[in-house]
């Protein structure tokens, strides 16, 4: 199986308080098509520095991140934008929606973005494939927690992107819910054949995937159980 994503001895500092704090440190990992990885660490151990060097949202200071052969390091940001919207579906916890759109528009606005036809009815199945069919026309201040992320969950894989990261998506949900959330997430990346790399905390949860990492001092280690 080839790999969809190679990650080259990447490191990425940080100035705080007039300290460089040293956040990643030539940090490699290769990722298979299909396979789901999991990232544990600790509060502050760089997962979340580390997907958005993977979504092309920040650069590393040093090292190549190449997604399907190609090179984010050699990227503008306009390249960096175009790349994301066709190749990467993203999950963040706090959901990111536009207040202003309703669930049926938020969900349309990547694929009216790459100005692809029929984007309503792609965004209606892909909200219906998430369970929320009856909630087109609210607005997230209407709709849950749970039903926000679904949301976002239909946007990120709307556009049929080959990779999905996931930044602790059920982290704002409880117990249940986030179950239902995740369940739902690794059902439909095998249905479609997606590519997914989550950032979590949650231990159980990283023991659904194929794999599963964990971050410390700035590298990544495989995971104990």
């Amino acid at each position: 199986m080839t790999n969809i994503a190679s990650i080259q001895k990447i490191s990425k500092t940080y100035n705080q308080g007039g300290k460089k704090v040293e956040v990643l440190y030539q940090l490699s990992l290769q990722v298979k098509r299909g396979e789901t990885v999991a990232i544990l660490g600790q509060s502050g151990s760089g997962k979340s520095t580390f997907l958005s060097l993977m979504a092309g949202l920040d650069q590393p200071d040093f090292g190549q991140i190449s997604i399907d052969d190609t090179d984010l390091t050699k990227m503008d940001q306009e390249e960096l934008a175009r790349f994301r919207s066709k190749n990467l579906g993203i999950v963040f916890q706090q959901y990111h929606l536009m207040s202003n759109l309703t669930a049926l528009e938020n969900v349309s606005l990547p694929l009216e973005l790459q100005r692809q036809k029929e984007a309503e009815t792609k965004a209606r199945k892909a909200l219906e494939q998430v369970g929320l069919s009856h909630r087109l026309s609210h607005l997230p201040s209407e709709l849950s927690g749970g039903e926000c992320q679904r949301v976002a969950i239909a946007r990120a894989i709307v556009t049929k992107p080959s990779l999905i990261l996931a930044d602790e998506p059920s982290g704002n949900l409880d117990g249940k819910t986030g179950k239902e959330v995740m369940d739902l997430l690794f059902t439909l990346c095998k249905e479609q054949e997606q590519t997914l790399i989550l950032v979590t905390h949650n231990q159980e949860l990283s023991k659904l995937c194929d794999r599963c990492l964990h971050l410390r001092e700035g590298r990544l280690f495989a995971h104990k159980t």
